[in-house]
């Protein structure tokens, strides 16, 4: 179950890639009229949820900088500074690498432990098994998010 959970991620994250990708930087980090944040913002955001979501919650250790988890962290909006640029590289760099060490990670036993916790959407997360599946929704909301942005920002 976990392995194919894990499979949906690295699907969204492909996707999410090709749109750091294949997006003009001016497009990515533009927010439009009657949203709160940008492309790319959205995508470094569900690199960081799932650290918290999976490695916070399981009292390890995450494989992100603190900075760049404060920045993109939930309540947070995009700065609108050179910072975000150079971010770029950085969530590039993590998009699948830290699906892949969640996958090795699970595999080697290391989520022995959790602290239950609630999300927005009041589901009560209470493993990790169960905030790796709930992080692919949480993806799913902010891939749709992606798609909205792209679409008034005129993006094929």
């Amino acid at each position: 179950m976990v392995a194919q959970q894990l499979q949906i991620t690295r699907q969204h994250r492909k996707l999410f890639l090709q749109f750091l990708e294949q997006i003009p930087e001016t497009k990515l980090f533009e927010v439009p009229q009657g949203f709160n944040n940008h492309i790319f913002w959205n995508i470094a955001h569900v690199v960081v949820t799932q650290q918290l979501l999976v490695y916070k919650l399981s009292g390890l250790p995450m494989y992100l900088d603190e900075q760049f988890i404060s920045r993109y962290s939930k309540g947070s909006f995009p700065a609108g500074d050179a910072q975000e640029k150079n971010d770029l590289a950085y969530t590039k760099q993590h998009l699948i690498e830290l699906i892949d060490r969640c996958e090795h990670d699970y595999k080697s036993g290391l989520f022995t432990q959790f602290t239950p916790y609630t999300t927005s959407t009041k589901v009560t997360l209470n493993s990790a098994e169960e905030s790796i599946g709930f992080n692919n929704f949480h993806e799913g909301i902010h891939l749709g998010s992606v798609l909205a942005l792209r679409r008034v920002l005129g993006i094929a």
